[in-house]
């Protein structure tokens, strides 16, 4: 196999992929062993005709698909590698020679990577970062965890209040009609949760078991049903059974129940530093993400088209994967959603893009850093996954290939990289606007 490479405008090139005629009648003759026995021959037994028999009757180009297929399919990733070239979209295939007894001649028209040039990227100004934790967010924590750990008890003596879970028995009408949609027995509703439409669950409040009672509320402008968007509507209701719940006491026997600790203080200290760690994360995630930004508006590269494409299918497919993961497939969800695939891929195209570009900067700043993964940072990341896949080490580095771990390195090195912009950042307070009062009394 041989490879050229025509570079061509807005970083594409062609790919001309030359490969031996032998090679070719090899995979030929592979793809007459695997289809020949689905071809029926008069006077041969089905899977007994010779090649040149079926190549006589069906034409002489009856396996050329099947065995160009499984060439382009080996030799590219070959090209791929041979030419040096840093290829960043999927290939577009074009066949220019395919005859037995002649070279299998193919072109590919791929993407690579662009270049970058770096704007300023050290002393980037972003906003201080806040990571004071107050009483009032610890109590909101505990509170939360109170909620988690709540019973729910039957309420007989009182009406619905907010908060409340109620057996809801209710029926819909427009106009004076009732609609498809609009009926509903031994409904659980929790108030407040906003599952239903703005305003219903507000205007049970008050309502006692038993006894039936009116909501009326609007229908959204945008609601998924055309012929309710924006319409009035009335709901019979009536409330079967109430339920609430009821928070555990926060005293020390709680706390060694829900902690490891035996106190409600150390019980707190600890909630405290946990929040303390989540928004120092988040705030180093929101730094990171300013100056990468910035980074990027300061910087020149022109993506080509083929890249961003290649991008929005990768970020489709990791959302297809999530799906699989909840046990519902692309299919369940586009008839769900009522949307198409080329609607998913123009909706997630400018993220596509600003995850090219911080890939593209960061992979910059690192080469103009001279920032590399090292055997620390490498066995630190094999010591990682091992935790997380709960395997050995050695184990996780056998399994993967050269590509992988070629791959492991750069995404380290790109994250030493966003590193070293936000420690090369400068944190500024943000300044308050004064009031016309506070000027007037600067003034005097």
């Amino acid at each position: 196999m041989s490879v050229t490479v025509e570079k061509l405008e807005n970083s594409m090139a062609k790919l001309k992929i030359s490969v031996p005629a032998q090679r070719l009648e090899e995979a030929i003759q592979k793809a007459y062993n695997k289809n020949k026995g689905k071809i029926q021959i008069p006077g041969f037994r089905k899977g007994k005709a010779p090649r040149k028999m079926i190549e006589q009757m069906y034409g002489k180009g009856v396996f050329y698909e099947d065995a160009a297929n499984e060439l382009i399919e080996e030799e590219y990733p070959k090209a791929v590698n041979e030419c040096g070239e840093d290829v960043v979209s999927s290939p577009k295939i074009d066949v220019e020679q395919l005859e037995a007894g002649n070279e299998f001649i193919f072109t590919a028209e791929v993407a690579l990577k662009p270049p970058v040039k770096l704007g300023k990227y050290k002393g980037i100004e972003v906003g201080k970062m806040d990571t004071e934790v107050t009483d009032e967010e610890v109590d909101a924590e505990i509170d939360r965890q109170r909620e988690q750990n709540a019973r729910t008890i039957e309420v007989t003596d009182r009406a619905v209040q907010d908060k409340d879970i109620v057996t809801l028995d209710f029926d819909g009408y427009v106009d004076g009609e009732a609609f498809q949609g609009g009926k509903g027995t031994d409904y659980p509703l929790t108030i407040g949760s906003g599952a239903f439409i703005p305003g219903f669950e507000e205007q049970l409040i008050g309502f006692e078991i038993g006894k039936e009672g009116e909501v009326n509320v609007k229908f959204p402008e945008d609601y998924q049903a055309d012929n309710l968007a924006g319409k009035d509507a009335t709901f019979k209701c009536t409330v079967k059974a109430i339920k609430a719940k009821e928070l555990p006491e926060l005293t020390d026997e709680y706390a060694s129940d829900v902690s490891e600790f035996d106190t409600v203080a150390e019980y707190k200290e600890d909630i405290k530093k946990k929040l303390v760690d989540k928004k120092t994360s988040n705030e180093k995630a929101r730094i990171e993400d300013e100056v990468v930004r910035a980074v990027i508006e300061d910087a020149d590269m022109e993506l080509p088209e083929a890249m961003i494409e290649t991008q929005q299918r990768q970020m489709v497919n990791e959302f297809a994967q999530r799906l699989q993961m909840q046990g519902m497939n692309m299919d369940q969800y586009l008839q769900y959603t009522g949307g198409s695939v080329d609607q998913m891929l123009t909706q997630v195209k400018p993220q596509a893009i600003e995850r090219i570009k911080s890939r593209l900067v960061l992979e910059a700043v690192a080469a103009a850093e001279n920032i590399e993964a090292s055997e620390e940072d490498i066995e630190a990341e094999f010591t990682r996954m091992a935790t997380q896949y709960r395997m050995e080490a050695d184990k996780i580095k056998e399994l993967m290939g050269d590509a992988e771990k070629k791959q492991m390195k750069e995404d380290i090195a790109v994250q030493k990289a966003a590193d070293f912009l936000v420690e090369n950042a400068k944190q500024t307070a943000k300044k308050a606007k004064k009031s016309s009062k506070k000027k007037e009394e600067d003034a005097e």
